[in-house]
């Protein structure tokens, strides 16, 4: 039972005090006060507003707004997963004021009139939802779907995920037409006869376990081939989900040779590896696989010199049904929007693998710049779209307390510190 959380409108005068305010595009790091007025930004600086409603956020942090360019929300089609109403809930409270979810529902977003109806959902929620069309109709990966009609109708980007494009030519024009829209083929790089229908990585534990396995070739071939397509194209190709040490490799080299080729990495890939299965745990399972630790350190180094440009959840909701079954026919996927944000914090920020600041850029500012989205600024006369942060409060995931209808997570009673702790936009509110 998803846990109900609800956004308060903005009073009209809002002050917050003290906060530390984190502007990456404008290399702004300083503890200072911010007013906003009828949700904009009224003014920064040393501020005495009497009347004014005021927060202290002493030792709190406030930045750009996150959002999170990959999520599932299974509406329409599979609401006994997650609604568009229940996933936005999710993310405000995990820290993001937007999200762009995939199109692989029930029907898929191949359609203007799916596009729009998924955005009709999220109206008056505090989060902006940004649908991805499909690539191909019914994303059967046979004809092109009408990308310039899910573009008019607000598509932000085209996906068959879940699926790859499995036929090149397919992914070639697609790769063409997208140029004239200067949107993003966002690819799910999975070659599905190498996968052979295995249920994790390909590796020693798989061996031990009895699970048939994945190999992480299946994966690097389609990037492979889609940087190549992307060189012939001249267009952009964004890489969902990476998973492999190997993948990490070839889009750093693509970048290296300037092909308009882009990123993104999920926690559980920079954080876990295959042994998570262990005991037949299939709140572990996903697609790609947990791989090794040499995947998760090679992942580390992607995200440190910049291979690796997004942070992302590939937030799957499923029923207790899909997952508590056997391994091999358990649904691939975990919830992620509460759990990203403490993560990256938590295992990449204080480690030390990425600053604060590049944290916040692959939360919030590279999809933005990828998805061609406005950036949330900090000048006066701007909404005010901000995440809010505890850098150094310690907590632990607590399932029960899910925002989604889905459970399915390997990072129950995972302790992390650091946490989004509140969310401004829209002129709403909605602080923990």
């Amino acid at each position: 039972m998803a846990r109900e959380v609800s956004a308060k409108p903005l009073p009209q005068h809002l002050l917050l005090k003290n906060a530390r305010l984190i502007d990456v595009l404008n290399r702004r790091d300083e503890v200072t006060d911010i007013l906003i007025k009828d949700g904009k930004i009224e003014k920064i600086g040393k501020i005495d507003q009497p009347g004014a409603d005021t927060i202290d956020l002493s030792g709190k942090i406030v930045t750009h707004g996150f959002i999170d360019m990959h999520v599932h929300l299974r509406e329409p089609g599979r609401e006994d997963k997650e609604t568009v109403w229940t996933g936005c809930n999710a993310a405000m409270a995990g820290g993001f004021t937007a999200i762009a979810c995939m199109p692989n529902t029930t029907p898929p977003i191949d359609s203007p009139d799916t596009v729009l109806f998924v955005k009709s959902r999220a109206e008056k929620h505090l989060v902006d939802v940004y649908p991805v069309g499909c690539v191909s109709k019914n994303r059967e990966g046979k004809e092109l779907a009408e990308i310039g009609n899910l573009v008019e109708a607000g598509a932000v980007g085209i996906s068959d995920d879940g699926d790859p494009v499995y036929n090149a030519e397919i992914m070639r024009r697609a790769l063409e037409y997208v140029k004239m829209f200067n949107i993003p083929v966002i690819e799910h790089a999975e070659d599905k006869q190498l996968s052979n229908r295995g249920s994790m990585h390909e590796g020693f534990t798989s061996t031990r376990l009895g699970i048939r396995g994945i190999p992480s070739i299946s994966e690097e071939t389609i990037v492979a081939r889609d940087i190549l397509l992307a060189e012939y194209t001249g267009s952009r190709v964004h890489i969902a989900h990476i998973s492999s040490g190997g993948t990490v490799r070839l889009v750093r080299e693509g970048k290296k040779r300037g092909i308009k080729v882009t990123c993104e990495v999920c926690p559980h890939h920079f954080t876990l590896t295959d042994l998570a299965v262990e005991n037949y745990n299939t709140f572990a399972k996903m697609n790609p696989p947990l791989r090794e630790q040499k995947d998760v350190d090679e992942i580390k180094k992607g995200l440190q010199d910049g291979t690796i440009d997004i942070i992302a959840t590939d937030h799957a909701p499923h029923t207790v049904e899909d997952k508590e079954c056997e391994f091999d026919h358990a649904a691939f996927g975990i919830t992620g929007l509460e759990t990203c944000v403490g993560i990256t914090l938590s295992d990449l920020v204080h480690k030390k693998v990425i600053s604060l600041d590049s944290a916040i850029d692959k939360l919030a500012i590279a999809p933005r710049k990828l998805l061609n989205l406005p950036i949330p600024e900090f000048t006066a006369g701007a909404l005010a779209t901000f995440t809010i942060l505890d850098l150094e409060k310690v907590w632990k995931y607590d399932v029960s307390q899910t925002c989604s209808k889905s459970v399915n997570t390997p990072y129950h009673n995972y302790e992390m510190r650091g946490k989004a702790i509140g969310v401004i936009h829209k002129n709403k509110i909605f602080m923990e």
